[in-house]
């Protein structure tokens, strides 16, 4: 009984002034509300006006990207889920006229995500104000299910991006790998049951070798070797 009674007057004491603290911790709790809705808004204003700007400054990439009638299209919304934050920002595309904007993934097939979302980094590479942390981007399958004109149109929107940033692009596309300033090959071996990587920088006459094997699967080739310094020279003559 005496434990009993000890344990008892211990509870007590912790609640003695409990509803004093409750009201305190009510008040603080309720002003922190305010400044949290406060805060919120400025954030949803924030968001929505980079939106408005990164909305605008995208829309000429589609076109130099084989994408001449997609419209890209940034969203922020109110969202109901509070514990997760009061907005919902999402990416849209429409790819052609009357179709409706969708979220990217949903709207794009595999060759216009790559191309929608080099339009992004490209747009926002260009807006950024300081210059002196470029950033990096690496690229890897930004040529998956493209070809043709398109691919022409990717490595010269890769070029462009290279103006403010550093760019690695991992590519199979010969129109893609002529917009490089820098070319690296990339070769394995296997030696005594052993395999092993290594990587290479080509000269010019080097570039002109493995862009030929890109195009044509043979690098000893007068025809293939013509053709493939053609994009060399032409990607020359384009670069931003």
């Amino acid at each position: 009984m005496l434990e009993t009674s000890r344990t008892a007057a211990q509870e007590l004491d912790r609640f003695e002034g409990a509803e004093e603290e409750r009201g305190t911790v009510a008040a603080r709790l309720e002003r922190l509300e305010t400044e949290l809705d406060a805060a919120a808004e400025e954030l949803t204003a924030a968001r929505t006006e980079a939106a408005g700007a990164l909305s605008g400054a995208v829309q000429e990439e589609p076109r130099h990207l084989e994408m001449p009638d997609a419209e890209i299209r940034v969203d922020v919304t109110g969202r109901a889920h509070r514990s997760h934050g009061r907005d919902e920002v999402a990416i849209l595309l429409a790819p052609h006229p009357g179709a409706d904007h969708l979220p990217v993934a949903q709207a794009a097939s595999g060759g216009e995500l790559s191309r929608v979302m080099l339009a992004l980094e490209v747009a926002l590479a260009s807006s950024r104000s300081d210059r002196t942390a470029a950033p990096v981007f690496v690229f890897d399958e930004i040529d998956a299910g493209i070809g043709g004109r398109a691919a022409l149109a990717v490595g010269q929107r890769l070029a462009r991006l290279a103006r403010h940033a550093q760019v690695i692009v991992v590519t199979h596309l010969p129109q893609v790998a002529a917009h490089a300033s820098t070319h690296l090959q990339i070769v394995k071996t296997s030696q005594d049951g052993a395999t092993s990587s290594t990587v290479e920088t080509l000269d010019r006459p080097g570039r002109i070798r493995e862009l030929a094997r890109m195009l044509a699967g043979d690098d000893a080739s007068d025809v293939a070797l013509a053709h493939a310094e053609e994009p060399l020279n032409e990607a020359g003559r384009t670069r931003p």
